[in-house]
C-alpha cells in the first residue's frame, strides 16, 4: 500500500511561523485558520489593534496561540522595524503572507489622485514594503515562503475599477519579480489570485441585484466564493508540497477565468 501518512506529511506546518498582513477579518483572518490548523504559530497584522484582538481570540478557540502586531504596511520604516524588532525578540518568521488590500471604485476619468495613490500604497507599496523586510531574514538563513494576494483583476478589467486592476496587476509581476531575485537564495515567492469573494470590499457588488447576477451567472461554480476556500491553497503554497513553484499565481475563483 502506499505510504499516504509520508504524503501528508508535507503539508505540515509545524515549527513555522506565518505572518499574514491584513489578517483581522475577511481573507486574511481566513488564511490565518488555515495555517494555523496545519500547525503553524501565527503573527497578525493590521492597523486597528481591537480587530486584531479580537482575530486573535478567535484564533485562540481553535488552539492557536497566535499574536498580533500592529503597523501600517503602507509605511515602508515602520513596516521594517516591527519586522526586525519581532525577529530579534521572538524569532524567525518563515512565511509571509502578503494579504493586504483595498478597493476604491469611481469613473477613471473622474478619479480622484489621492483615491489612487492610497490604492497604490495600500494594495502594491504594502507587498514591496514588508516582503522586502521579510525577506532580509528569509534569506540570511536560506528560506522562506512569500505569498501575495493578487487578484482575477490581474488579468483583466471592469469598468469602475481600473486604478485597482493596474495595482493588482503590479502585484502578480513584483512576485514574478521577488521569485526571479530570491529563489536562488532558498525563498520560494507564489501569489493567489481570488474572483469573486463575499468579503467587505464586494458587499456593494452583492447589495446590487443586477450586478450580482450578472456575476453569479459568469461563475461556473455558481456562487460566490467564501474565505474559507482559501485555507487549502495557502496551506499548499506554505507546505513543502510546492517546493517547486516559483513565481506562479494560483487561481481561486470559481472557474472565473476559465470561462
Amino acid at each position: 500500500m502506499p505510504d499516504t501518512n509520508a504524503d501528508l506529511s508535507q503539508f505540515d506546518l509545524t515549527g513555522r511561523t506565518a505572518l499574514i498582513t491584513g489578517s483581522s477579518q475577511g481573507i486574511g483572518l481566513a488564511l490565518a485558520k488555515g495555517l494555523a490548523n496545519a500547525g503553524a504559530a501565527i503573527v497578525l497584522n493590521g492597523r486597528d489593534q481591537a480587530k486584531l484582538e479580537l482575530a486573535r481570540k478567535a484564533l485562540a478557540v481553535l488552539g492557536s496561540n497566535a499574536v498580533s502586531i500592529a503597523f501600517d504596511v503602507t509605511d515602508h520604516r515602520a513596516a521594517r522595524t516591527a519586522i526586525d524588532d519581532y525577529e530579534s525578540t521572538h524569532g524567525p518568521i518563515d512565511i509571509c503572507v502578503n494579504n493586504a488590500g483595498m478597493q476604491h471604485r469611481g469613473a477613471l476619468e473622474e478619479f480622484e489622485s489621492a483615491a489612487f495613490e492610497k490604492l497604490l500604497a495600500t494594495n502594491i507599496s504594502s507587498v514591496f514594503n514588508v516582503g522586502q523586510a521579510v525577506a532580509r531574514h528569509m534569506i540570511k538563513r536560506g528560506a522562506g515562503k512569500v505569498i501575495n494576494i493578487a487578484s482575477v483583476q490581474s488579468s483583466l478589467a471592469r469598468p469602475s475599477i481600473a486604478p485597482y486592476t493596474a495595482t493588482k496587476g503590479a502585484v502578480t509581476n513584483l512576485t514574478k519579480g521577488m521569485a526571479t531575485d530570491w529563489a536562488k537564495y532558498g525563498l520560494q515567492c507564489n501569489a493567489i489570485a481570488p474572483g469573486y469573494i463575499s468579503t467587505d470590499n464586494t458587499e456593494a457588488l452583492r447589495n446590487n441585484p443586477e450586478r450580482n447576477e450578472s456575476i453569479l451567472a459568469r461563475i461556473p461554480a455558481g456562487r460566490w466564493g467564501q474565505p474559507e476556500d482559501f485555507k487549502g491553497p495557502i496551506i499548499f503554497l506554505c507546505s513543502e508540497a510546492s517546493s517547486y513553484m516559483h513565481g506562479g499565481t494560483m487561481l481561486v475563483d470559481g472557474g472565473w477565468m476559465g470561462r
